[in-house]
């Protein structure tokens, strides 16, 4: 089994920046790859990006990309999305997930996801 937990959500004005942490315990692999999601009131669940293990090669969604930056430290078993130019758009519960399928490549399915966290809570302000 895996936990994790999310930290560094918060309220931040348009513009700004905040760095969002996943904390990854109990079983790891190190082959499986990191998902970050998120969910505004009354939408569905969006892919944002993820990171493989492995190679750590990425993906990003077109929404994000160039404003969210997804990294990882293998020290720690935290991996690390970095959020700027934030606009009251971004506000959602954002989550992160593990895919231990072990093949390395990231997917943009919820269902593809083993475990998640319990989410934090990101508002930007106008």
């Amino acid at each position: 089994q895996v936990q994790l937990v999310e930290s560094g959500g918060g309220l931040v004005q348009a513009g700004g920046s905040l760095r969002l942490s996943c904390a990854a315990s109990g079983r790891t692999f190190s082959r499986y790859t990191m998902g970050w999601f998120r969910q505004a009131p009354g939408e569905s669940r969006e892919f944002l990006g993820g990171i493989s293990w492995s190679d750590s090669s990425t993906r990003y969604a077109d929404s994000v990309k160039g404003r969210f930056t997804i990294t990882r430290d293998n020290a720690k078993n935290t991996v690390y999305l970095q959020m700027n130019s934030l606009k009251p758009e971004d506000t959602a519960v954002y989550s992160c997930a593990a895919d231990l399928r072990g093949i390395g490549v990231v997917r943009a399915t919820p269902g593809a996801y083993d475990y998640w966290g319990q989410g934090t809570q990101v508002t930007v302000s106008s």
